[in-house]
């Protein structure tokens, strides 16, 4: 709730209505549409108080911070994936590798020659 969470962080709530009004906090409403603040709700509360307060980001800049984030969590998640259908594909071409037979030997040769006759006339 909206008063827990004000005296939780030492804001006012309207603080937090601000904060809710701008897009930067999207708690949830109950049935009798009372503010509902999820565990991530609160970590990411957490990052704009670490930006407001210490850092002295003003709320447009907190945006853009928040934004950027979410867009390199995204694209880690898509790295890790990545990673790991190329492990996946890695480890089949080496099973498939194994299956053969290995030919690691160089052996020189003799080119062979063919002579052919001319023929003349």
């Amino acid at each position: 709730m909206i008063s827990a969470v004000a005296e939780l962080y030492k804001l006012h709530p309207q603080t937090l209505r601000l904060y809710e009004r701008v897009g930067l906090l999207k708690p949830s409403r109950s049935q009798g549409n009372t503010r509902l603040y999820s565990d991530r709700d609160l970590e990411r509360l957490d990052v704009i108080l670490t930006l407001a307060r210490d850092m002295g980001v003003n709320l447009a800049g907190i945006e853009i911070i928040l934004n950027m984030r979410e867009k390199m969590i995204e694209m880690e998640r898509q790295m890790e994936q990545f990673a790991h259908v190329v492990q996946q594909e890695l480890s089949r071409v080496a099973s498939r590798n194994e299956e053969r037979p290995q030919r690691h030997a160089i052996v020189r040769t003799n080119p062979r020659v063919v002579r052919v006759p001319i023929r003349e006339g």
